[in-house]
C-alpha cells in the first residue's frame, strides 16, 4: 500500500493527535493513504470516531510497545 503522508503525533495528549490527523487528512486528495503514530491509547477510539464521522476509511488500526499506528484512506 503506498503511503502518501507519515504523521508522528507520539507523546502527544488528547485531543492532538485527533486535531492533527484530521488536519493531515485534509491535505490529502481524495484516495491518498495517511499513517499515523500516536502514543496516546485515547487516539485509538478518537481516531476510529474521526474516521465514522468524516467519512475516511480507517484501513488498519494496530498496537505494539504501546505505539498506535493506523492508516487511513481520505475519501
Amino acid at each position: 500500500m503506498n503511503v502518501e503522508k507519515e504523521l508522528d503525533v507520539r507523546g502527544l495528549s488528547c485531543p492532538l493527535p485527533v486535531l492533527r490527523t484530521k488536519q493531515a487528512l485534509n491535505s490529502l486528495d481524495g484516495g491518498k493513504v495517511l499513517k499515523v503514530t500516536a502514543t496516546d491509547p485515547a487516539a485509538v477510539k478518537d481516531i476510529q470516531a474521526l474516521a465514522r464521522h468524516t467519512g475516511n476509511e480507517l484501513l488498519e488500526s494496530a498496537e505494539s510497545g504501546g505505539e498506535y499506528t493506523f492508516l487511513l484512506r481520505r475519501q
